[in-house]
């Protein structure tokens, strides 16, 4: 079974959600079985690389609200993120352009790295001081490497503007037809969705119930009840009987 999880490394709930959804996948029964696969969505795609704003501001101009509000609303995500054991700084953050953290991780996910990756930038945006959007592609580089990339070709990619870009616009593209208006949007094997960062037991629900409708195909074959064609398996391959 295949779980599609679009998040954007700039949202708090999907760095919550993402945590909720895996103490669900840690305990279900089939988790051996499931594939995790991360989708690119923007918040901010409007803004420029390198453009930067702290958090906080940004929050209160965004919702019409006064920037005591938007820190409480900071301090309330600080506190759900420290229930699932995240590490979250509720000051002194700052926001600012996904596209090339969105392009290394489709290139991470070439290397089997994407959820290190994820995880990776996901720590660094909401738990460390350094910025993940004013200090350059190094930065960027610093954080592939530790994922297990390799510097030289994370680099490459990060210098060119158009490596994985179409990969990043059709996750988007993709967004928009499955009716994802925001994130997270966790879709299980292209059949249910879950929208947002709901609590672990609604995950839990969600991967039983997808798994448990999952149905054989239906196969077609000869119309006279005869054994099925020729056919080669695990065991081996039948031989021809003359």
């Amino acid at each position: 079974m295949r779980v599609e999880i679009w998040s954007d490394i700039a949202c708090p709930w999907c760095y919550v959600g993402k945590a909720r959804f895996e103490k669900a996948l840690a305990a279900f029964s089939h988790r051996d079985d499931v594939e995790v696969v991360h989708r690119s969505f923007e918040l901010d795609p409007g803004r420029a690389k390198g453009d930067a704003a702290p958090v906080v501001p940004m929050l209160a101009r965004k919702y019409g609200m006064s920037e005591a509000q938007a820190q409480a609303a900071e301090d309330n995500v600080g506190a759900q993120a420290a229930a699932e054991g995240l590490p979250y700084r509720t000051r002194g953050r700052d926001h600012g352009n996904t596209f090339d953290m969105h392009r290394l991780l489709h290139f991470a996910k070439e290397q089997g790295a994407q959820d290190r990756l994820v995880q990776i930038l996901y720590r660094a945006n909401f738990a460390e001081e350094r910025s993940v959007f004013t200090e350059g592609d190094e930065r960027l580089v610093e954080l592939a490497v530790e994922a297990g990339l390799d510097a030289d070709a994370a680099r490459k990619v990060l210098a060119d503007p158009d490596a994985y870009a179409a990969d990043v616009r059709a996750d988007e593209e993709e967004a928009a037809r499955l009716g994802a208006t925001g994130v997270p949007f966790f879709v299980l094997d292209r059949k249910y969705g879950v929208s947002g960062a709901q609590p672990a037991e609604i995950f839990t629900r969600a991967l039983e119930q997808a798994w448990g409708e999952r149905s054989p195909i239906s196969l077609i074959g000869r119309a006279d009840g005869e054994a099925d064609a020729d056919a080669c398996g695990p065991d081996g391959c039948a031989v021809p009987q003359r």
